[in-house]
C-alpha cells in the first residue's frame, strides 16, 4: 500500500510538472499590425453551430476550419498553438483575453450577425410572446441597460432578484453556462449572464418560473426539438438553413463576430503553474467555493457508476441466461440485443435515449444515464458471463449431479464460484472504462466531473489545471475501484484461502511446540 500511495504521488507531481512547467507558444506577429487578411489561410477554430460558425466560413473560405464543442477548448486549443485564431462574439473573446495576457481580440470585426433565441416548432403562441417581450424591454430602454451592464471591462455584475411567478407554470430553457458574460456559473453556483438575464425577463413577463439546464452546446437544438426544453439560448445566430429545423424569435442583440489570437513574445515563456501553484489551487478549487462544483460533479459521476454497474450486471446475467438458453427464440433475441448494444457508440445510445424514447417524458437525466450506461455495460458482461460458465469443464456439472445436486443447485455452487472468479479480472476492466465514459453525460445536462471541470475552465481560463485535477481525480476513482474489487477477487480466491489455513495450522503447530 505504501508503495502505491508513492507512485500515485510521483505521477501527481510529474503530471503537474508536465502540465505547468512547460513551455507555451505564442504568435509572431503584433496583434496591433495583424489585419483580417493574415487569416485568411490559417487554422481557425470556431464553436459548431455558433455565431462565429457560419462568419468564419464565409469570410475566410481558404482557412483551415476547426470544429470545437465548446469556447474554452477552442481557447486552449489557441493557447497551445493548435491552432491560429478563434472567430466568436466580440463580448466573450474580450472577457477570455481580458483573463489570459498571451491572447488578445483584433479590433476589425469578422461579421455582424443577428443573435436570436430558438423556439421548438409549432407553438406559434410562445413565439409571439417571446417577441412581444423582446420588443418591450427595447421600447423601454432595458435591453439597452443590460448591454451596458453586462458587456464593459471589468469585474461581471450581479444578476437582478425578480419577483416570483404569478402561476406555477415552468419556462424550460436550455443553454451552455460556458461563455461569459453570455451565460455562465457565477459564485453561487447559479447560471448566471445577459441571456440568462433576458429569459429570466421573459419568464417574468409570461408569469412562468424559468427552470434552465446546463448541456453541451451540440445538444441544445436535439433537446428543443424533442421538447426537453421550450427555449434555447447560447449565442445563437439565424440561418434559413436553422430555420427549417427550429423557429427564431426577433434579434435581440446585433453580434459583433471577431477574431482572438496570440499575442507576439519572443521566443518561449515559461509556464505559470510551477511559480503560481498556490495561485492557480486557490483560483481553480478555494475561490467562491469552487470546490463545490467538483464535489457535486464526483457524486454524480459516482452515482451513475455504480447504479449502472448493478443494473448492468443485473441485465447481463438475465441475457446470458437468455442467450445460453435451448430456447432459439431467447437465444435470437440476446444476440441481436449483444449485436446492436455494441455496435452503437456510447453517446450516440446516451441522446438515443433521452431525446427519442424518452422524448414526451419529464424524466430526470441522471436516471437517463443509469439506464443508458447499463445496458451498454449489460452487453459486454453477458458475454464475458456466458464465456466464464462455458469455460467450466462439463465433468464439473457432471460431478455435482452425481453427488445429488439439482441443476440448479450445481449452478449456484459448483460452476458460479469458479466462473465469477475466471469473469473478475475482465469484468474490472469494464467496469474502470465504464467510470471513463460517464464523462460523455453532459450531452443531456447532467453535470458531471468533466461538466464541473469545463464550469471552472469558462471562468478562470486556466487550461491546465482544471484538466489535471479532473484526470487525476479520475484515475483515483478508477485506482480505488480496481483494489476493492482485487480486494473482492483475494477473498474468492481458493488458493489464497488455502495458503493462508495453511499459514495460521503452522503458526498454531509453533505456539504449541514453545
Amino acid at each position: 500500500m505504501r508503495r502505491r500511495m508513492i507512485v500515485i504521488g510521483a505521477i501527481i507531481t510529474i503530471v503537474l510538472a508536465l502540465a505547468g512547467c512547460g513551455e507555451r507558444h505564442v504568435g509572431n506577429q503584433d496583434p496591433g499590425e495583424m489585419t483580417l487578411d493574415y487569416l485568411e489561410d490559417k487554422r481557425i477554430g470556431i464553436l459548431t453551430g455558433s455565431a462565429g460558425d457560419i462568419a468564419a466560413r464565409q469570410r475566410f473560405p481558404r482557412a483551415q476550419i476547426f470544429d470545437h464543442d465548446n469556447i474554452i477548448n477552442a481557447t486552449s486549443a489557441l493557447r497551445s498553438n493548435k491552432i491560429d485564431a478563434v472567430v466568436y462574439e466580440r463580448a466573450a473573446l474580450q472577457e477570455i483575453a481580458g483573463k489570459n495576457p498571451d491572447l488578445a481580440v483584433l479590433e476589425a470585426p469578422v461579421q455582424f450577425v443577428d443573435v436570436a433565441i430558438a423556439i421548438k416548432k409549432g407553438n406559434p403562441l410562445l413565439l409571439k410572446a417571446v417577441n412581444q417581450v423582446i420588443d418591450d424591454l427595447e421600447s423601454d430602454g432595458i435591453l439597452d441597460d443590460m448591454k451596458k451592464r453586462w458587456f464593459v471591462d471589468g469585474a461581471l455584475p450581479a444578476m437582478p432578484e425578480f419577483d416570483p411567478p404569478s402561476s406555477r407554470e415552468t419556462l424550460q430553457v436550455g443553454t451552455e453556462a460556458l461563455m461569459p458574460p453570455f451565460e455562465f456559473v457565477d459564485q453561487g453556483n447559479q447560471i448566471s449572464g445577459f441571456d440568462m438575464e433576458l429569459t429570466a425577463r421573459i419568464g417574468q413577463a409570461l408569469g412562468k418560473k424559468v427552470v434552465v439546464s446546463n448541456m453541451n452546446f451540440p445538444a441544445l437544438i436535439p433537446s428543443l426539438q424533442s421538447g426537453k426544453i421550450d427555449l434555447a439560448i447560447s449565442c445563437f445566430n439565424v440561418t434559413e438553413e436553422r430555420k427549417k429545423s427550429v423557429d427564431f424569435s426577433r434579434p435581440y442583440h446585433a453580434g459583433d463576430i471577431a477574431a482572438m489570437v496570440r499575442k507576439p513574445a519572443e521566443g518561449l515563456l515559461p509556464g505559470d503553474i510551477c511559480n503560481n501553484l498556490k495561485t492557480s489551487f486557490h483560483n481553480n478549487i478555494i475561490k467562491e467555493q469552487r470546490y463545490l462544483l467538483i464535489a457535486g460533479g464526483l457524486k454524480i459521476t459516482a452515482v451513475i457508476s455504480v447504479f449502472s454497474v448493478l443494473l448492468g450486471t443485473l441485465l447481463g446475467a438475465l441475457i446470458c441466461l437468455a442467450r445460453m438458453s435451448k430456447n432459439r427464440i431467447l437465444g435470437a433475441a440476446a444476440r441481436v440485443y449483444i449485436s446492436i448494444l455494441r455496435g452503437v457508440p456510447l453517446l450516440v445510445l446516451l441522446m438515443l435515449i433521452f431525446y427519442v424514447v424518452f422524448a414526451s417524458v419529464n424524466i430526470n437525466p441522471v436516471t437517463v444515464a443509469v439506464i443508458a450506461f447499463g445496458m451498454n455495460f449489460a452487453a459486454y458482461v453477458s458475454e464475458m458471463f456466458r464465456a466464464a460458465i462455458e469455460s467450466i469443464d462439463k465433468g464439473q456439472k457432471e460431478a455435482g449431479i452425481a453427488a445429488g445436486f439439482t441443476a440448479c443447485q450445481t449452478f449456484f455452487y459448483i460452476i458460479m464460484p469458479q466462473a465469477a472468479r475466471r469473469v473478475l479480472p475482465v469484468y474490472k476492466g469494464e467496469f474502470i472504462s465504464l467510470v471513463k465514459m460517464t464523462s460523455v453525460v453532459g450531452y443531456i445536462a447532467v453535470q458531471d466531473l468533466t461538466k464541473a471541470g469545463d464550469i471552472i475552465r469558462s471562468r478562470t481560463f486556466d487550461a491546465f489545471f482544471p484538466l489535471v485535477m479532473v484526470a487525476l481525480l479520475y484515475f483515483v476513482i478508477s485506482w480505488m475501484l480496481a483494489m476493492a474489487l482485487n480486494f473482492a477477487g483475494s477473498k474468492t480466491d481458493p488458493q489464497r484461502n488455502r495458503r493462508r489455513g495453511v499459514s495460521m495450522v503452522s503458526r498454531v503447530s509453533r505456539g504449541r511446540g514453545c
